[in-house]
């Protein structure tokens, strides 16, 4: 039951529905981004796998579009605020669910720093900062960390701005810079990407569960994440049942076609001796475009990455505040009263948007002092979005198997089962990858730092739990608005 009164004011606990599907679309597409899919990630899969690195692509896209028509079929049933949170509560029960939504939000704010300081270093390389320090990029993302949430708290107005400004971005730099790449710069055969490793030392082993390949997948792991976040908006959009479910499976789908191109690309028009260009170890990608294109070209190139990190970070930071506010609607979260209230003039989760500032700025100060933090942070963030994921890919399995389950609007009909089983595998096997301890950083606490990471989260999320678990609401029978119809009586889904 929630805190105090447990029907808080209307005003205060409904969202307002100001997204159709194209800019549903958008949020789902700026929140993976094809800039941050690939340079966010390019540079460390590159350096440790060589250009075959790029076939991973192709296994973790046929591995999350399993999982995507998953949650097309759970959103289609169930559009409800929350996502990962709302589906898993609702196939088996509402602690399975707290800690579905507890580990997916530890994973959005984490996802949101990370992306924070991928910004920092393209932002550092504009302002002519070479090989910026870890206080310097620090210090960029705090005010990029800032500046986000500023303009999060102005209204979805403002928010869906930058969502298409993330998508034209994402035409010139990723789409319009493949082509010129190809047309103007190719110097390489597509040979290259069965080099298994061995332009930069690493066959030895390629293939096997701790070698090189493996761990360009876990970094492409966290890649293609994120095609969820349309269900986390869900009670903001109009007409859920039909337009988030198209919202998941074609955000996923465009960006891993936009992502493949542009590394293809860039891997075509790498120079012979690129590991010879002056600042490739510190950012691979910098120093290819500066070598091919100058730096009066790169420059604006950077410019058009950092709009896309930008766009991701704010739709990561949305994504983060509604799972808190939804949560704290159902009194499962600290000072549950306070956290679900909304604004009356935008209708906006201040207190949620505000606590993903402040932990954000925490993470900044750790990456300021440890080292390689940028890299251990990609993989947490990988095994988190992956250890979410198995909450509600295996509650639906289980609801399959034990035929509790109905289909919404959006059904997969005689396929759902093997599909939901295939999609189970993946996110096992690339969670288990991704956790896996291999000996890459020199210290025993960052190889181990995904298990120590989720074990840690798990502690302190049985301490919150235990201290809610009580009043937590029945969000099975609760009254959730999940369409919003002409007139201006509301559905509630009581399912």
């Amino acid at each position: 039951m929630s805190q105090g009164n447990p029907a808080l004011e209307t005003e205060h606990r409904t969202l307002r529905r100001e997204f159709n599907f194209g800019s549903v679309f958008a949020f789902a597409f700026a929140f993976i981004s094809p800039i941050v899919a690939l340079y966010g990630i390019f540079g460390i899969a590159v350096a440790e796998a060589g250009p075959s690195f790029w076939w991973g692509f192709l296994i973790v896209f046929g591995g999350q579009f399993l999982v995507a028509l998953v949650f097309a079929t759970l959103v289609s049933r169930w559009p409800i605020e929350g996502s990962v949170y709302q589906w898993a509560t609702r196939l088996i029960g509402s602690a399975y669910g707290w800690f579905a939504g507890w580990f997916y939000i530890c994973t959005l704010v984490i996802a949101m720093t990370t992306v924070a300081l991928g910004a920092a270093g393209f932002i550092a390389n504009i302002l002519g900062v070479r090989g910026a320090g870890a206080t310097q990029v620090a210090l960029i993302a705090f005010v990029l960390l800032i500046v986000g949430t500023i303009i999060n708290l102005l209204g979805r107005g403002v928010l869906k701005v930058f969502m298409v400004a993330s998508i034209i971005a994402e035409i010139f730099g990723s789409i319009g810079l493949g082509i010129w790449l190809l047309i103007a710069h190719r110097t390489n055969s597509i040979t290259i990407l069965f080099d298994q490793g061995e332009s930069v030392g690493a066959s030895d082993g390629y293939f096997t569960l701790g070698g090189p390949f493996l761990l360009a997948v876990v970094f492409i792991g966290f890649s293609f994440v994120g095609f969820e976040s349309a269900g986390a908006i869900a009670e903001e959009v109009h007409e859920p049942r039909k337009n988030l479910p198209k919202a998941v499976l074609f955000s996923l789908t465009i960006i891993s076609l936009i992502v493949m191109f542009s590394s293809l690309a860039i891997i075509l028009a790498m120079p012979e001796n690129a590991s010879q260009l002056p600042g490739y170890a510190e950012d691979p990608v910098h120093a290819v475009l500066t070598a091919l294109l100058g730096s009066q070209f790169a420059i604006p190139i950077q410019v058009l990455f950092s709009i896309g990190f930008i766009a991701s970070f704010l739709a990561l930071q949305t994504s983060a505040s509604r799972l808190i506010w939804a949560k704290a609607r159902d009194g499962a979260l600290p000072f549950s009263r306070s956290l679900s209230v909304l604004t009356k003039k935008q209708s906006q989760p201040i207190g949620p948007i505000i606590i993903t500032t402040v932990i954000g700025t925490a993470l900044l100060l750790m990456s300021n002092v440890a080292e390689n933090i940028y890299e251990v942070m990609v993989s947490f963030t990988s095994g988190g979005f992956y250890l979410s994921f198995l909450f509600p890919v295996l509650g639906f399995v289980v609801a399959l198997f034990k035929k509790r389950w109905v289909s919404g609007p959006f059904s997969l009909g005689v396929f759902t089962k093997p599909v939901a089983v295939a999609a189970l595998i993946w996110v096992v096997l690339e969670l288990v990858n991704i956790a896996w301890p291999r000996a890459v950083n020199g210290s025993f606490l960052l190889d181990w730092s995904v298990i120590i990471g989720v074990g840690t989260l798990a502690l302190v999320g049985a301490l919150v739990y235990a201290s809610v678990r009580k009043r937590i609401e029945n969000v099975e029978t609760s009254a959730v608005v999940i369409d919003a119809p002409k007139s201006d009586a509301s559905r509630a889904d009581r399912s």
